[in-house]
């Protein structure tokens, strides 16, 4: 082990310590289980790191440069207001979902620390959230959305949103419909900002429909504790605008 590079090191106790704490939560997870399962002896470990909450920041932070890094290439692709809207309200929950442990580590650990906006990891989670800032930017410039729009409260709503409808499932008490939540998301911030308001068709009034009673049943979690059955998975239209 001491003849492996320094980088080769931190990457096994980065992957080791990411293992750990999605499995055990923070407070459970030991640096001497992080240490075995990284082949090191424990003292390695401080020689990189701090301490634990140094470890867990670090790999929070490398999760976060990797869905940067990820889906840059993929939305660049993308064309139309309201698609780049829907990646968007997708890429986060679809990042929920499959992260739940991560995302209840930074939800719980990392953002309450009164030190967090200093930190590199509110760096990263404002270069993430910043690309819906840019969409609705470039429509306000174009016309497609009205002028007196603030970017940075639909950032808020957006992101806001997302987290309103996740945290029963972030606490193991309930699930969601990855497409239905995603459409009706992207089809009310798309709607509510449009300089030429559209009519509402079927599909989109079923598909908003189905996710206020979705973050209904989320709601009534809160107080009974009583795990809601998971709505059908139906993809609502987009909307027929010009993109």
């Amino acid at each position: 082990m001491n003849r492996l590079p320094p980088e080769q090191r931190i990457a096994d106790i980065m992957r080791a310590a990411r293992e750990v704490f999605t499995e055990r939560g923070y407070s459970e997870a030991l640096i001497s289980e992080i240490a075995e399962r990284a082949g090191v002896v424990e003292g390695s470990i401080y020689r990189f790191f701090t301490n634990k909450h140094d470890l867990l920041v670090r790999v929070v932070e490398n999760w976060y440069e990797s869905m940067l890094q990820r889906d840059a290439e993929q939305f660049a692709a993308i064309r139309g207001t309201w698609n780049r809207i829907r990646y968007i309200v997708h890429h986060h929950l679809a990042s929920i979902r499959e992260e739940p442990a991560l995302s209840r580590l930074v939800f719980q650990e990392l953002r309450p620390d009164p030190g967090y906006r200093q930190t590199r990891l509110f760096q990263l989670n404002q270069a993430y959230t910043h690309r819906i800032i840019d969409v609705v930017r470039e429509a306000m410039a174009s016309g497609e959305f009205r002028s007196d729009t603030s970017p940075t409260l639909v950032r808020a709503v957006l992101y806001g949103s997302i987290e309103h409808v996740t945290w029963a499932y972030l606490r193991k008490e309930g699930e969601f419909d990855l497409a239905a939540t995603t459409d009706g998301i992207a089809d009310i911030i798309y709607r509510s900002l449009a300089a030429v308001p559209q009519a509402r068709g079927d599909a989109l009034t079923e598909a908003i429909d189905r996710l206020e009673r979705v973050a209904t049943r989320l709601e009534g979690v809160e107080t009974t504790g009583a795990a809601p059955r998971a709505p059908r998975s139906t993809r609502a239209r987009a909307p027929q605008t010009s993109k």
